[in-house]
């Protein structure tokens, strides 16, 4: 067995977790900004050699973040588009999102598979999920680059994830969600 198998000795003891995405942007200051005023902690602003910035923000109850910067991609200012994000609440998401004065699209659902998410095919039905089903109510915004945001409503995370601040009162209620989790039980 060599490093790349899979299904090595290693492969169960190794976590691999997403830290950070780049987001290409034209104007760093003015995404910052952005990004602050939706609620983003500032973690990181560093300038290097050769005009290099960085600057890197994480949302709230996120353990990933994003990099804006110049001269830390190629991609062009606005040209990634599907970015995820998730909340409990889609329709308090979107309410703060407006009262910060953020364009946001309307709350939708789509009305077969899940195809509306990416483009909007004609298929979005406005508002949520009828059932308010994890994983089906969604709305859309864009930084001021044009980089696309999906923010997707997840009340039944997916075994091992947690969504929200998770009501642990004791160690043992901790505990007891753990064991849930490894065994793939919300």
């Amino acid at each position: 067995m060599g490093h790349g198998d899979a299904n090595g000795p290693q492969a169960a003891s190794v976590d691999l977790k997403l830290e950070v995405v780049i987001v290409p942007v034209s104007d760093v200051d003015r995404a910052k900004e952005f990004y602050a005023t939706i609620g983003w902690r500032l973690d990181a602003a560093r300038s290097g050699n050769q005009g290099v910035r960085l600057i890197q923000c994480t949302p709230p109850g996120s353990s990933c973040s994003i990099q804006l910067g110049s001269g830390i991609t190629s991609a062009a200012p606005g040209s990634v588009q599907g970015f995820y994000a998730v909340v409990s609440d889609i329709e308090a998401a979107r309410s703060r999102f407006v009262a910060q004065g953020i364009e946001t699209s309307e709350v939708f659902h789509c009305s077969e598979g899940f195809a509306c998410r990416f483009t909007d095919n004609g298929k979005r039905i406005v508002g949520p999920h009828p059932d308010r089903a994890t994983g089906r109510s969604y709305l859309t915004f864009s930084d001021l680059d044009g980089n696309g945001w999906i923010v997707q409503e997840v009340t039944k995370p997916l075994p091992g994830r947690v969504v929200g601040n998770p009501p642990f009162t004791s160690v043992q209620d901790l505990a007891q969600a753990m064991i849930r989790a490894s065994k793939g039980n919300c």
